[in-house]
């Protein structure tokens, strides 16, 4: 395998977070032209300025990203799509950083976002993938809650952990969303809340369930002489990987591609999980951060339950842990949920993030998983970036 190159000179700036809402009569295209609008004024630019466009979305339909620049005006020289969901946000920066390095487009606007109609989530669902319509639907088992249910009730059996294990991710990522102005959830969220909670599919309940709303995440990849050049914060990017339908022949999904390639992200980043000032995991269901934990190196496998008893995963805390509240307790934007980490550790390492800032954060690590079918996530991805004097 060849050694993969560095992204020097290529940088992260102008993060953006629309305010979600728990349902939108609004199309897709007016989330991600929110999006787009707020990460280029972040940065003093006008549409004509940027030169590459990169969208994750699930309800643009019948529309595609190459549809959307023509809704909104955009000429752009480099184009994607990326329909990664969870992964979106860490796939979109390789893509487009290795453009910029390239030449092939000087600015690029990474765009994330869905509406939440009354019906849209049932509407996904219903042509999400040949596997889950074949495999699952015909027997009554659809939607990721029987699925996570089934992977969790089985991480449970195989390592031991309890719901208050669960709960303790919850909660604390609850006390966070309290410090976020964009967050759905506002309401504390207590140990005994969270047992107490109603069943949703044994051993889930109500609190570990992700909550889809609309919203949009967005920001932008440049060379770093341009982002000092505009005089804007801004991140490098220290590693990243990515990795899809990793173990294929395991019986049930109890480890990420993290797992494939973790040792080739610490290497490139030169750092290790314990020089990390945040981390930044996705979230849709507990269980899936602990696993991320394990498989990005934190601790060894089955081993998160325990190595997470021992720290506070608050802002405040020993490691800071989806300081924003996560999808858990900010909300999911659809793909918007695969860029909600990056944004909100963008915003950390440049010291911009305002109430939920980790005092002195500097280096942190994003995790993205996403595209379930009926038995599994199929993509994995993770970013260790970086404040620019850091």
């Amino acid at each position: 395998m060849s050694r993969r190159q560095a992204y020097d000179g290529v940088v992260l700036a102008a993060p953006h977070s629309v305010p979600y809402e728990r349902y939108s009569t609004e199309t897709a295209h007016h989330w991600l032209a929110r999006g787009l609008k707020g990460t280029l004024d972040a940065a003093g630019l006008s549409k004509e300025q940027i030169d590459g466009f990169s969208v994750a979305s699930f309800t643009l339909f019948p529309d595609t990203p190459v549809g959307l620049t023509q809704h909104l005006g955009l000429s752009p020289r480099w184009l994607d799509s990326i329909p990664m969901g969870g992964a979106s946000g860490v796939v979109a920066v390789r893509r487009a950083a290795r453009a910029v390095q390239a030449g092939d487009a000087d600015i690029v606007a990474c765009v994330a976002g869905d509406t939440n109609q009354i019906d849209s989530f049932r509407k996904l669902l219903s042509s999400f993938s040949r596997f889950a319509m074949d495999a699952a639907y015909p027997y009554g088992y659809g939607g990721p809650n029987a699925m996570f249910a089934l992977l969790t009730d089985r991480y449970m059996q195989e390592y031991g952990a309890a719901r208050e294990d669960f709960g303790r991710i919850c909660v604390a990522q609850r006390d966070n969303a309290l410090r976020y102005p964009h967050a759905l959830m506002k309401k504390p969220l207590t140990m005994k809340d969270y047992l107490n909670a109603r069943p949703i599919s044994d051993p889930i309940a109500l609190f570990d369930c992700v909550m889809p709303c609309a919203g949009a995440e967005a920001f932008l990849v440049m060379r770093e002489d341009e982002a000092v050049r505009r005089n804007l914060p801004f991140a490098r990017i220290s590693a990243t990987t990515e990795r899809h339908n990793a173990f294929p022949d395991d019986p049930i999904q109890l480890r990420g591609g993290w797992a494939v390639d973790v040792d080739e992200l610490w290497q490139m980043a030169g750092c290790a999980p314990r020089d990390m000032d945040l981390v930044q995991t996705y979230d849709d269901y507990p269980v899936i951060s602990m696993m991320q934990f394990e498989d990005l190196g934190f601790c060894g496998k089955g081993e998160a339950p325990a190595f997470l008893r021992e720290r506070d995963l608050k802002v405040t805390g020993d490691l800071p842990h989806n300081t924003s509240g996560g999808q858990l307790s900010a909300g999911q934007a659809g793909a918007g949920g695969g860029f909600l980490g990056l944004v909100e550790a963008l915003r950390q390492v440049t010291g911009q993030a305002g109430p939920t800032q980790v005092r002195g954060a500097k280096r942190a690590l994003v995790s993205g998983f996403g595209m379930i079918n009926y038995d599994r996530g199929l993509c994995s991805g993770a970013a260790v970036i970086t404040g620019g004097d850091a």
